[in-house]
């Protein structure tokens, strides 16, 4: 027993009184609101283990990485169900795999003074570089959405393919990946309110998608303060593919 709560204690390092009221306040409001609607239980447990991967992520925790593999199979069930084929298969064969990549480069990146990662910045060149390539994946990925017959195709393209790129991100430890979170965070909540309306979605998920918005904005200006001088006293050296 003690072991875990030391492990707790190590994960809540650094953390400020209004985070960790942010943690439970966000949690104890999905699950309040979902059991009172009746929600299902799978939606229940994709959302809370969902907005609990995305704060610890915000936090730079390493263990944002477990509660995201448990969030992203449970929530392509839900998607399925939605048919949102595009968020499935982001899902299933892309955030999956990706989680394991993430946990094994950020243990290479921690703070053992706040037990937390690096941040980053990047460059005007590829900032620049980034939207071109959005661009024109949203709008390739869109078509082929269309051609399966999914619901709202180059709405679910956006959120995918942007989703595919801010991950690429957050493993890269760059404080873009917000901006960009933010962005899909608004383009999947109007996504899901249009399936709780249209087909009785779960409610969930879709204050699930409310409370990642609003923590992509705390989160972004957390690491856009904290990334102006840590990518300099970083002393671990980057991986081959960074």
């Amino acid at each position: 027993m003690n072991k875990y709560l030391d492990a707790v204690k190590k994960e809540l390092k650094g953390w400020k009184k209004w985070q960790i009221f942010w943690m439970i306040f966000a949690n104890i409001m999905i699950l309040g609101v979902s059991v009172y609607q009746g929600d299902t239980w799978l939606g229940i447990a994709a959302s809370i283990s969902g907005v609990i991967c995305v704060i610890l992520c915000g936090m730079g925790k390493v263990s944002n990485y477990l509660f995201g593999t448990v969030n992203v199979i449970l929530y392509a069930i839900v998607a399925w169900k939605a048919k949102y084929y595009g968020d499935v298969m982001l899902n299933l064969l892309y955030y999956l795999p990706t989680n394991i990549l993430g946990w094994v480069v950020w243990k290479k990146h921690i703070d053992k003074e706040s037990n937390a990662v690096y941040k980053r910045r990047m460059t005007i060149k590829q900032d620049f570089l980034l939207l071109l390539i959005s661009a024109v994946g949203v709008w390739g990925y869109g078509f082929v959405l269309r051609r399966l017959g999914g619901n709202l195709p180059f709405v679910d393209s956006m959120s995918t393919v942007l989703s595919v790129i801010a991950q690429i991100l957050m493993i890269k430890r760059f404080m873009e990946q917000w901006i960009i979170w933010i962005v899909v965070d608004v383009v999947s909540v109007i996504m899901w309110v249009v399936a709780l309306f249209s087909e009785g979605a779960s409610i969930a998920v879709l204050l699930m998608w409310s409370v990642y918005l609003l923590n992509a904005i705390i989160m972004f200006v957390k690491w856009l303060k904290e990334s102006k001088n840590q990518h300099m006293t970083e002393k671990v050296e980057e991986p081959t593919f960074d």
